[in-house]
């Protein structure tokens, strides 16, 4: 019931007093806010204890009950060996590129029977050039070979006849002399001739554009009807043998640990095969611009390996030993990478630490530790430098014979 009663007051105004002892409604309104808002924020404290002290139990200060520390899971890494590699990527070419111009005097060309795409022959006809003017041009050096040689004959036959008429005094001994110079330089007109008649004739074989050694046409710019010279430049381009390699781009760091015969896979972009190959030249120089060598992949012949195409590579780079840790186990902030560590004492302390090399298995740590420590696994973030936990080793998981004493098990609940 509402009890509710007129005041006067002295000045004569009025007003009414509610005798009930309840509120009125905009008050009691204000108070179930402020509850609201008191429940949300005891929620969110709990919300937030239960996260830092879920997954590894959260940590406890140096000074509470160590019988209330959280339970951290650690590896102990050990040391071990892991292969190196080296990731890197590069422009496929031919491994001997073999440019073929004109070698002769050129001329207007007649036919090219051959394709890019095409295998050639060492020795095999690619092009071949008008000679009609030449023919006659050996023909005519041929008959002059046959001139010489009836000058030669004469001259001789004139020499045959002196010799029989010395012997009745006929013919004088300087007679004699006289016709055998004949005789000789007769005979030497005929070296000449024979001498120019195959320099025309090898002038006119060198008419014909030939391929020097056998391989892979990859390039044809010449077509029938075309002039050319010796200044026409190359005609066609020949991958001797068909070889191809990867000038694979390389850091002036990881080039050091390439060395000639080192293994390589290739994938050329566009197919899902893998070639493998070796290294068979590693860069002198670095570029100045990227600081970046070049290292020179051979790889055998076959259609998806185009020169000119984009390929990667995988170089093994040789091996490290050293400790390996999950990549969970790894933090970092703007003093660099580190772990944290479990002393005798049970106590959280704060390991810089160098990385290395990256693989499917884990990150190599090349400076900070020896192997035998107790790592945190998970929930370093969670952590500080000098609290104190409960640790339980991680199990190691199938894959890591190589790196016996690396483990990756997750951290249990509760």
């Amino acid at each position: 019931m509402n009890y509710e009663t007129t005041v006067t007051s002295e000045t004569g105004d009025q007003f009414t007093a509610d005798l009930s002892g309840e509120q009125p409604y905009e008050g009691r309104k204000r108070n179930v806010r402020i509850a609201l808002i008191l429940l949300a924020v005891i929620v969110f404290a709990a919300i937030m204890y239960f996260l830092v002290s879920g997954g590894d139990k959260g940590a406890v200060a140096a000074g509470e009950n160590e019988d209330q520390a959280p339970l951290i899971t650690v590896v102990s890494p050990g040391s071990g060996t892991i292969a190196g590699e080296i990731a890197t990527t590069g422009t496929l070419a031919a491994r001997r590129a073999m440019p073929v111009g004109v070698a002769g005097e050129g001329g207007r060309v007649v036919s090219v029977p051959v394709d890019a795409g095409q295998w050639v022959n060492a020795g095999q006809v690619l092009a071949v050039i008008d000679r009609s003017v030449q023919n006659q041009q050996a023909a005519s050096a041929s008959a002059q070979v046959q001139v010489a040689q009836a000058d030669a004959n004469l001259a001789q036959a004139n020499l045959d006849r002196a010799l029989k008429l010395v012997e009745r005094g006929f013919i004088s001994t300087a007679d004699v002399d006289r016709l055998t110079a004949t005789r000789d330089a007769a005979v030497a007109r005929v070296r000449v001739a024979n001498a120019q008649a195959a320099e025309l004739r090898a002038r006119n074989a060198r008419l014909n554009i030939v391929a020097p050694a056998g391989g892979l046409l990859l390039e044809r710019n010449v077509e029938p009807g075309q002039v050319v010279s010796a200044g026409s430049g190359a005609l066609f381009l020949i991958a001797k043998g068909g070889e191809m390699e990867l000038l694979a781009s390389v850091g002036e760091v990881e080039l050091t640990r390439v060395g000639v015969g080192t293994e390589a896979q290739v994938i050329p972009v566009g197919t899902d095969k893998t070639f493998t190959g070796q290294v068979w030249q590693v860069a002198p120089t670095i570029d100045q611009q990227n600081r970046q060598g070049t290292a020179r992949i051979a790889l055998p012949y076959s259609p998806e390996l185009r020169p000119g195409g984009f390929a990667s590579a995988i170089i093994k780079s040789g091996s490290v030993v050293a400790p390996m840790l999950p990549e969970s186990a790894i933090l970092s902030d703007d003093a660099g990478s580190f772990v944290y560590i479990i002393d005798k004492a049970n106590k959280v302390v704060r390991r810089p630490i160098k990385t290395g090399l990256v693989t499917g298995d884990g990150i190599a740590v090349t400076d900070g530790l020896s192997g035998t420590e107790k790592v945190v696994l998970r929930a370093g973030g969670f952590l500080n430098p000098g609290d104190v936990v409960k640790t339980k080793i991680a199990d190691a998981p199938a894959g890591t014979a190589s790196v016996p004493a690396a483990s990756t098990t997750e951290t249990p609940e509760g």
